[in-house]
């Protein structure tokens, strides 16, 4: 085997692969060649290391240093400078610290030094196509040890023991899923996974399976032999391209490694798997919506009960667990249910994943212990909120969340204290907003979303949402009226009550947490006709400030229905006359304010 002094991991996830880093596997290559030092060095393609903002991301070891934004230009200088000469290239590395850069060390900056990976272990570590790769981390040994030395009950009793809730969004314990399932007779049983992540911001489970898609395969083998069954389906949407072909190749890998298939590493335990391509629907998230899916039919929910553990798909006992929970399995059986309970609060052990996103310097993947708070999500690892702005709430859960408020900033994250407080942990979006976010337009926003998602099976959800849109449509275009709150609380208590499945029985919770939060925000747009974020076009218009304004007509240049026009007013120490805006012809669409030099226009 032959060794190498230096790795060069190159970011292939869909973010940095949509910046241009496959170009930058091949430069280096060409690179290093051109150096003599293809022997010396190898370049390796990777998944996500979580950084999002700052891709594409390059990580050289054994340094561990991590160069940021590269560009196909500057690995000339990375393989001449860091890989030839040793010297760091200072420019493009993560940290901001000018004393520090020379020894910068990737995992020690401020975006990584408070996560703890264990979902993500191996993301922007290993090849995610090469198994050899992951076997070289552990890989398929919780498996092997589960299939030779292990009974069905004892890996349940460590999933039990471990505290592991479901990271799909309920929280429900795995092990007590895979317990109701073990016990179900029948004759067939089924494993599922849910890769069809469809949460506006959410991108957890793709980078999971871009970046390390064997933990998934063996962790659905263990939950194939602890519930005794031998067929596993993953549901993923056809919309994660680059997630598809790493399955696709691990399964085939791990086929060919006799990890999958008949009589797993020469026992009498068989378990094979199968993709199944969903169309991009978002109820089919849910799970008895998935199932229906992948036999075939339309994704529509199915009362409940019977629950899919007595009665799923095929109409055989079925479990369903998300990417990230089958992520944290194998390191759960290697190393003991007491390390993983270990962390976390009382009630959520381990670790959660989120998608960093919104209003936040710091976008990416972060995985922080259950427990961490909200403030030390924003503004230590996310780094804050960017340009100046204060933050004012952040969004957990999608739109089957709610809104947490700067007020409860030091809220400590994990599923109860979420809910307590009017949200939910969902599968792991986390959205943050500035002061310039508008939240009766954000709660608009999301419920856009539903009514376009919902399936329509049910009359609650189908009529529900969209009489709930018309009201907020009504409020910020200046129509609403004091009766309309009341209104939204009545039809969400319905929705709540009466919906088919957790997509229509939660819809409204963004709208209930920004009444609850951000009331006095609904009030003005009601009573005062007012948008107090200025983001809402009826109730907002652009004005120019006279004694600012130059007359250099640009603002009338940029503006498409020429509602600029010049007047007679000359601001004192100016040559030309000002300029105008007649709000019955501006469409509001901001072009003035994106072209005027002089800060002489502003919106009311």
């Amino acid at each position: 085997m032959q060794i190498f002094r230096s790795h060069v991991l190159v970011c292939s996830g869909t973010g940095c692969t949509a910046s241009g880093s496959a170009g930058l596997f091949d430069e280096f290559e060409a690179q290093l060649k051109a150096n003599g030092l293809e022997n010396e060095v190898k370049v390796v393609k990777t998944g996500c290391f979580g950084l999002c903002a700052e891709g594409p991301i390059v990580v050289v070891y054994p340094e561990g240093s991590m160069y940021c934004r590269v560009k196909k230009d500057d690995v000339a200088e990375i393989v001449t400078e860091h890989l030839l000469k040793g010297r760091i290239v200072k420019r493009l590395l993560e940290t901001g610290d000018e004393e520090n850069k020379a020894a910068a060390d990737a995992e020690n900056t401020d975006f990584f030094k408070k996560q703890l990976r264990i979902a993500l272990r191996n993301c922007g570590k290993i090849n995610p196509e090469n198994i050899d790769e992951y076997i070289a981390v552990d890989g398929y040994e919780a498996l092997g040890r589960v299939i030779t030395t292990m009974t069905p009950e004892e890996v349940i009793d460590i999933m039990l023991k471990s505290g592991l809730r479901g990271r799909g969004g309920a929280g429900f314990p795995t092990g007590r899923k895979w317990d109701f399932a073990r016990k179900s007779v029948s004759d067939k049983k089924y494993v599922c996974c849910n890769a069809d992540e469809g949460d506006p911001g959410a991108f957890m489970d793709r980078s999971v399976l871009e970046g390390d898609p064997h933990v998934v395969l063996e962790a659905m083998a263990i939950a194939g032999y602890a519930i005794g069954s031998d067929q596993g389906y993953i549901y993923v949407r056809a919309e994660y391209p680059i997630a598809v072909k790493r399955l696709e190749v691990a399964i085939k890998q791990a086929k060919e490694y006799g990890l999958l298939g008949k009589n797993i590493l020469g026992t009498d335990f068989s378990f094979d798997i199968e993709l199944r391509l969903g169309a991009g629907a978002f109820v089919c998230g849910e799970e008895t919506a998935l199932m229906t899916s992948i036999e075939g039919h339309r994704g529509e929910p199915r009362p409940r009960p019977p629950f899919p553990a007595v009665k799923g798909l095929f109409g055989k006992p079925t479990i369903i667990n998300n990417v990230e929970t089958y992520a944290n399995i194998p390191q759960i059986i290697l190393k003991g249910p007491e390390w993983f309970a270990s962390m976390g609060t009382e009630t959520s052990k381990g670790t959660k994943v989120f998608a960093l996103g919104g209003k936040i310097t710091n976008t990416g993947l972060v995985e922080i212990p259950m427990g961490t708070t909200l403030r030390e999500i924003v503004e230590e690892i996310g780094g804050g909120v960017p340009n100046g702005k204060k933050f004012k709430a952040a969004q957990t859960g999608g739109p089957s969340g709610g809104c947490i408020p700067a007020s409860l900033i030091d809220t400590p994250i994990d599923y109860d204290n979420l809910i307590k407080i009017g949200s939910m942990m969902g599968s792991g979006g986390l959205i943050v907003m500035d002061e310039d976010t508008c939240m009766v337009d954000l709660a608009k926003f999301f419920l856009e979303f539903t009514v376009d998602e919902s399936c329509g099976k049910c009359s609650p959800c189908r009529i529900g949402t969209k009489r709930m849109l018309e009201i907020l449509n009504r409020i910020t275009a200046g129509n609403g009226t004091m009766k309309d709150l009341d209104e939204l609380e009545e039809i969400a208590d319905t929705l709540k009550s009466n919906s088919l499945c957790a997509l229509g029985q939660t819809a409204a919770n963004p709208v209930l947490s920004t009444i609850k939060h951000f009331r006095n925000e609904y009030l003005a747009h009601i009573n005062e006709k007012k948008c107090p974020a200025k983001v809402c076009k009826n109730l907002m218009q652009y004005v120019i400030e006279k004694d600012k304004c130059v007359g250099c007509g640009m603002c009338a240049k940029a503006c498409p229905t020429n509602a600029i026009t010049r007047t007679d007013y000359v601001a004192p120490g100016k040559k030309l006359a000002a300029m105008e805006i007649d709000s019955s012809k501006c469409v509001k669409c901001g072009s003035c304010l994106a072209t005027c030099k002089f800060k002489a226009i502003y919106k009311d």
